[in-house]
């Protein structure tokens, strides 16, 4: 873990802006697209770096806004990495958020996100807060083969159930499902029932598969060799050097999903999904004909 001093913080569009309070991750995940060269580490990617300045840089950048937006974190590091349970760093802005007005959406795969929860129910009261939580596994044995460093999906599915207690709103990201792997109706329709069962708004899935590129695919290769003997050769005859590495069993699997999610009203494609987490409630008080002027 080393500490640098970042000259800006959130970047995106009006309607949604993102920020990332750290830089690399711990969890090991074996799929991660993080580790691709194209986003230019010059520092390993599990030595964490802290944008220690990033509360100051948020609250100037949100007192310099006239409009309240949703911000996100998470996209690329895990804002609940071990690190985050002695610097507080997520914590402090989630403050700056709530202090502002602003809404929040985190994506995790951690427990830890329940530390905020109290604070996390506050601002979506006030304004809106969702969390994001990534589920790829059923088995719990395979889970912590594919994502070593992080709770379970049993685990993440109570923390998912904790939260939709005290309303917030849930998302899940179904994302990525690896071929020859995880890629079953066995392993894909007991999280969609369970995701049901908790009442998550919405499910993301692209597509039943994931990506490869420079940097990503040497570190999932080396994990196959480790694993599952024999599977890396597989993946090289059949997908080469390509970059989308989808599931032989798509077509089905994403059929089961959109006809799942449709039957239980949970919003699923992705389109609606962003639109949903970026839409952020007017709250403030409506006048009446009959309200006295102020």
């Amino acid at each position: 873990m080393h500490f640098v001093e970042a000259k800006g913080i959130l970047t995106g569009r009006a309607g949604m802006q993102g920020m990332n309070v750290y830089r690399g991750c711990s969890h090991g995940c074996i799929y991660c697209d993080s580790r691709s060269r194209c986003y230019q580490f010059t520092h390993p990617f599990e030595d964490i770096e802290v944008k220690q300045n990033a509360p100051a840089l948020l609250a100037q950048a949100l007192r310099a806004r006239r409009k309240p937006c949703m911000i996100g974190t998470g996209s690329m590091s895990d804002p609940y990495m071990p690190c985050e349970e002695t610097l507080g760093l997520t914590r402090r802005c989630l403050e700056i958020i709530r202090q502002y007005g602003f809404g929040a959406t985190v994506i995790t795969k951690s427990d830890r996100v329940l530390r905020d929860i109290d604070l996390l129910e506050a601002i979506n009261s006030e304004t809106k807060s969702v969390v994001q939580m990534t589920l790829t596994t059923w088995d719990d044995g395979l889970c912590r083969i594919l994502e070593p460093n992080v709770c379970t999906t049993r685990r993440r599915l109570e923390v998912l159930a904790r939260l939709r207690g005290r309303g917030i709103p849930a998302v899940v990201w179904l994302t990525p499902i690896l071929p020859f792997i995880n890629d079953t109706e066995e392993n894909i329709l007991p999280i969609l029932h369970a995701c049901a069962d908790v009442g998550v708004r919405g499910i993301i899935c692209f597509d039943m598969g994931m990506t490869l590129r420079e940097g990503n695919r040497e570190y999932y290769y080396a994990a196959l060799e480790r694993h599952f003997p024999g599977l890396k050769e597989r993946y090289i005859e059949r997908f080469g050097n390509a970059y989308h590495v989808p599931s032989p069993n798509s077509r089905a699997l994403m059929g089961m999903f959109r006809e799942f999610c449709t039957a239980r009203g949970i919003l699923h494609d992705p389109e609606e999904c962003f639109a949903y987490l970026a839409e952020l409630p007017d709250r403030s008080p409506q006048l009446s004909l009959f309200d006295p002027p102020r």
